[in-house]
């Protein structure tokens, strides 16, 4: 028997474990066409996620007004997708059910809606891999600078 199967599982620092970073890649324009059925196409009526997302960001923010969105794709096989934001500005979302707003980035906003999408959806539909990519994009939010303002607009 080895001396540290014995001993209790201990926390370890933010990036000292051997699990990789999770990355986000951009989804290049001619693959747009087909992220939705590839990433989510067995889930139930997953043809109403992107326009469930645009609602959500449009409850949470009064400045949206449509446009065009970035579509990622993560490491650990989760997706999302973002508006492009102009100059780099912020957006303010504010959450009326919990009465918490904040200033995020593009990239951080539309994890934000995203995770209040598919938490509704996984609820609203009781499957497994719904849940599953909530928690994959949790994972991801969890790992970047804003997460705090992320979980503070789901909260």
């Amino acid at each position: 028997m080895n001396l540290n199967d014995t001993l209790p599982l201990q926390p370890q620092p933010a990036g000292t474990g051997s699990a990789p970073a999770l990355t986000a890649t951009l989804v290049q324009d001619e693959q747009r066409i087909g992220f939705w059925l590839q990433h989510f196409g067995l889930i139930p009526q997953w043809i109403i996620l992107e326009p469930t997302v645009f609602a959500w960001m449009d409850r949470f923010c009064a400045d949206y007004c449509g446009g065009i969105w970035n579509f990622y794709t993560l490491s650990n096989g989760g997706a999302f997708i973002a508006p492009e934001g102009e100059n780099n500005e912020p957006w303010s979302l504010f959450n009326t059910m919990s009465g918490n707003g904040g200033e995020l980035s593009s990239e951080a906003a539309g994890i934000a809606v995203c995770l209040m999408t598919y938490s509704h959806h996984a609820m609203r539909t009781e499957c497994d891999a719904m849940t599953e990519h909530y928690y994959r994009l949790r994972d991801y939010a969890l790992s970047r600078p804003e997460c705090n303002a992320i979980m503070h607009i789901i909260d």
